[in-house]
């Protein structure tokens, strides 16, 4: 909830939910993802998330603000899980389909992490990472770099030598290098709740990343929003 860029931006209301809860129903029709758990802080400003969760029924796990990597190590020790499907809780546009590839993907590759980020073709909030646990915590208990620690897989990507990694290519449909559609400004808040205005009432909440792009082509106006708007690099 203390966002420097956008206070408060995870539950600000998006066409009549929270932005949150817009993730978290696009995250539940995800055919391959078994257990969903919410990673935050210890601080009071984030009782709300804590409060939130339990009204959804998700899992949370609270930590340190700075150690977003032990946070989230901890939160899948709380699941007890293998493999880690990370997810920002600002992808408000994320699409079921890309996490199911990003899975199935990680599955099928002798590999060490799989995204879709490494070389930029998807727009920028339809991310997801997968890896395994186990390097995961590895990491976590030998490496005290802070961006390390609050960049959580950063040391994956800074050292391809060490592990082995697949990047997802966006088919020519869903390519948008240089688009933002995730949850950081102001201005990204205006372009997300505006493709929520004119999607919703004639696809329903479950409209999916072919349609934002058909929307896109048909409205480019719409990208104007929140094109000057850039993402900090993790150093």
């Amino acid at each position: 909830m203390g966002s420097s860029r956008l206070p408060g931006k995870v539950l600000l209301d998006v066409a009549g939910k929270p932005a949150l809860t817009r993730l978290l129903d696009r995250l539940r029709r995800c055919t391959r993802i078994d257990d969903i758990v919410l990673a935050t802080t210890t601080l009071s400003g984030d009782d709300v998330l804590e409060e939130w969760a339990r009204s959804e029924g998700v899992q949370i796990f609270r930590g340190s603000e700075d150690d977003v990597l032990a946070r989230v190590v901890g939160a899948h020790e709380a699941l007890k899980g293998e493999i880690v499907v990370e997810v920002t809780g600002d992808c408000t546009l994320l699409d079921p389909e890309v996490v199911d590839m990003g899975v199935e993907t990680f599955l099928a590759n002798d590999c060490d992490v799989v995204n879709n980020f490494s070389y930029a073709t998807y727009p920028e909030g339809i991310d997801v990472q997968v890896f395994r646990f186990s390097d995961l915590d590895h990491v976590s208990q030998t490496v005290g770099d802070p961006s390390v620690r609050e960049h959580v897989s950063l040391f994956f990507y800074e050292h391809p030598e060490l592990y082995r990694i697949v990047t997802l290519t966006a088919p020519e449909k869903w390519r948008g290098q240089g688009l933002r559609f995730q949850l950081d400004y102001p201005e990204d808040y205006t372009f997300i709740s505006e493709i929520y205005r004119r999607l919703e009432p004639s696809h329903g909440a479950e409209f999916c990343l072919d349609d934002v792009m058909n929307l896109l082509r048909a409205e480019p106006q719409l990208l104007k929003i929140n094109a000057h708007c850039r993402e900090k690099a993790p150093r």
